[in-house]
């Protein structure tokens, strides 16, 4: 794991607000947004209620979008921040797009694939290596998730 950097808080913020977007939409809340050359070219939060879609997790569709907008499948010099630890699935297409560095918040000790219950994004047979930094924003990140299921628990 690396070091966080100033820029890393400010862009955790951006998808902190998106994290609360879902959660007011009922969806889990999770946020992120794909930053190249200090820009952001990509939002999204988690749609999967909504969609009726598994796989409109947030990470998901911030890359797809960042491919769109890139032209190209190869995300090399982006920067994924996301408010939670990425899932499998999730870890999967962040190795496919080849990101520079993945930033997330709160770890997830369970299902997370960046270093909570596995790490995917460190295996030793792949070709492409990512820095990834955990715990920015975190208190906010896990905050935010233990009201959502705290809530959901007491309907």
């Amino acid at each position: 794991m690396s070091e966080s950097t100033p820029d890393d808080l400010v862009f955790m913020d951006e998808a902190l607000a998106l994290a609360r977007e879902a959660a007011a939409a009922d969806e889990v809340p999770v946020g992120a947004v794909l930053v190249k050359d200090g820009q952001v070219i990509a939002r999204a939060a988690n749609t999967v209620e909504q969609s009726k879609d598994a796989l409109a997790h947030a990470e998901m569709r911030v890359l797809a979008e960042g491919e769109k907008l890139a032209g190209d499948w190869r995300l090399t010099e982006c920067t994924l921040y996301v408010t939670k630890e990425p899932c499998p699935m999730c870890a999967g297409a962040i190795i496919h797009t080849r990101l520079k560095r993945v930033v997330y918040g709160v770890g997830d000790p369970k299902a997370g694939a960046c270093g909570g219950a596995i790490n995917l994004l460190q295996l030793p047979g792949l070709n492409h290596r990512f820095e990834c930094v955990a715990g920015v924003r975190e208190a906010e990140a896990r905050t935010l998730l233990q009201d959502f299921f705290r809530a959901k628990r007491q309907r």
